[in-house]
């Protein structure tokens, strides 16, 4: 284990929120949380509680009574037979029949959770800070038309998007976009968090609405939660943005009433084996004594809570990928401090940072930099952490933690890149944390998803996925105060990841011919060097000048030796002998 590496000074080190100075989310609710018993088998219902044991559940019922509180399962009712796809045993799946959220109590959540803990039916009791985003209702067509109506038309932002080019910039998007399902179709995406602006003009094509919870009442939250689904799946359009997946379905799942655990189970239960669920939220932790931060420092994943965990292990035994936002509290999650077993948790509970432990089966997101000079500014090498993320081995993947440009607002405010009266065309030059970075990872999934159903293939299971995206990508870059050994992961790279994921694919040869095409047509190409391999012409776009030289001067000594590798009529590698 490693000790915690606070923030430090230069480029890179201010968090996500306005001018570096952390967000403050209105509307966090601290969640009561009972584990029942597992002998007790209890059960609650409008004629209070009883044990499907037999056990005696009397304490319960009158300390429930006497302080005017109640239970809920926290997953459905205890007894409601759960999905199980076809080649997982139940035995996988975790017991979410222990767990209950109480109704009731208020401040004094504390107080009650001790108490609760000490009676004979329940094993133990906590209390879990708010979640807050790691950074309204259905679409009212007529609305959205007068809205926008007389107001200028929105400008094609995608040139903005650097995450959308090529590796190692971006995640090469547009490499995907030409493949079949490589924009994501067959795919369905529920973002878990609290609000979105679901009127957004360019949000239109493929999203599905809000399938449980209710919004919060809150503009940055419903930023937030806009500038989320653009990332993933924007519409494929001639204005706005554009999504990593724009042929995804995406949907949304609010944890305000429910809470984070059954807003995950919820939004795992509406979907089939290879969907996603992305969790865009982190609470505070140990560090700072799970106090609320307006700088976040200390904001751990949402999986540390049992709960959590349980919900998040449930979906993923099923088949359901789970991206989560790694959390923007600058924190070492291999720390030992991690290891210390928090009072209220069930005695069984094991950091789920730890490799040694059971994993929740979650890609969990970190924050890296963009390339420097992207919209005019420097964050530090590109791929580097940024201070504010949370790093450790656990930690999978990592994606853009600043200058993403997407819809929604910048905080709580209007668009920065576009603003004006109209909220339904707004949009961001600056969304940035690690809620930033999991869409973007979230949206490469699906888009990997979608290649490998149009193949008729398998889509990858949870572990499966995780272990690509340790495998490929790019790689993850020092910066002072901030080496590589502080992991946060690759940035994917989805040409990359098809070549490892169906290597049947690609094909090999030897170039017979070149082209060096510096001006092609029509001119939205990149730069091209064109090859004739095994019967075709195959491209390499904006290739390295080192490359192009060796290839001229093999083909100009009369005797070249150039072994190429490609995929359809893209070279993925290549090789001059000699």
């Amino acid at each position: 284990m490693t000790d915690r590496i606070h923030p430090g000074q230069g480029p890179g080190t201010a968090g996500p929120g306005p001018d570096g100075a952390g967000f403050t989310y209105h509307g966090a609710e601290p969640e009561l949380i009972v584990v029942a018993r597992a002998e007790v088998r209890l059960r609650v219902g409008a004629d209070g509680v009883r044990s499907a044991s037999g056990a005696d559940t009397s304490a319960l019922a009158m300390f429930l009574t006497d302080e005017q509180i109640a239970l809920e399962p926290l997953f459905g009712r205890e007894d409601r037979p759960a999905r199980v796809p076809q080649g997982t045993s139940r035995e996988a799946l975790p017991d979410l029949s222990r767990f209950y959220r109480v109704r009731g109590g208020g401040e004094r959540a504390p107080e009650l959770s001790a108490r609760l803990a000490a009676l004979p039916e329940v094993e133990t009791a906590y209390v879990k800070p708010g979640a807050v985003p790691a950074s309204l209702t259905g679409r009212d067509e007529e609305t959205i038309k007068r809205l926008k109506e007389g107001a200028p038309a929105t400008p094609d932002y995608t040139g903005r998007q650097g995450h959308l080019r090529p590796a190692p910039e971006g995640v090469d998007a547009f490499w995907a976009w030409l493949r079949p399902g490589g924009s994501g179709e067959g795919v369905t995406v529920i973002d878990v968090e609290g609000a979105w602006q679901l009127g957004h003009e360019d949000l239109a094509e493929k999203l599905a609405g809000i399938v449980v919870g209710n919004p919060v009442q809150d503009l940055a939250w419903r930023n937030h939660g806009t500038a989320v689904l653009g990332i993933i799946g924007g519409d494929r359009d001639a204005k706005g943005i554009t999504g990593v997946a724009p042929e995804a379905v995406t949907a949304a799942a609010s944890v305000q009433g429910i809470g984070t655990a059954a807003a995950i189970h919820a939004a795992a239960e509406r979907l089939s084996s290879g969907d996603i669920v992305l969790v865009e939220l982190h609470r505070p932790g140990p560090r700072f004594d799970f106090q609320d931060r307006d700088d976040q420092a200390g904001y751990l994943p949402v999986e540390w809570w049992p709960d959590d965990f349980a919900a998040i292990r449930w979906a993923t035994a099923r088949g359901v990928l789970v991206v989560a936002a790694a959390g923007n509290g600058g924190e070492s999650l291999d720390d030992a401090l991690y290891e210390r077993r928090p009072e209220g948790f069930p005695q069984d509970w094991r950091n789920p940072f730890n490799p040694s432990n059971e994993p929740s089966g979650a890609v969990l997101v970190g924050a890296g930099a963009p390339p420097p000079g992207t919209h005019g500014r420097d964050h530090g090498p590109d791929r580097s952490r940024l201070a504010f993320s949370n790093y450790g081995s656990r930690v999978d993947a990592q994606g853009w933690g600043h200058e993403t440009t997407t819809t929604g607002g910048f905080w709580d405010r209007a668009g920065d890149l576009q603003g004006g009266a109209e909220e339904i065309a707004w949009y961001t030059d600056t969304f940035s944390g690690t809620s930033a970075a999991a869409p973007l990872v979230a949206g490469a999934l699906a888009s990997l998803q979608g290649i490998l159903k149009a193949a008729g293939q398998e889509p990858m299971a949870p572990e499966r996925a995780r272990a690509l995206l340790r495998s490929t990508g790019s790689p993850q870059q020092d910066a002072p105060g901030r080496p590589a050994s502080q992991r946060i992961g690759s940035r994917p790279d989805i040409k990359a990841a098809v070549t490892r994921l169906m290597p049947s694919t690609v094909g090999t040869g030897q170039a017979e011919r070149y082209w060096d095409e510096l001006l092609p047509y029509p001119h939205e190409l990149p730069p091209r060097l064109r090859l004739f391999v095994a019967g075709a012409w195959r491209n390499l776009n904006d290739p390295a000048p080192d490359v192009r030289q060796a290839v001229h001067a093999a083909f100009a000594a009369g005797r070249p030796d150039i072994r190429v590798w490609f995929s359809d009529d893209e070279v993925v590698g290549l090789v001059v002998a000699g």
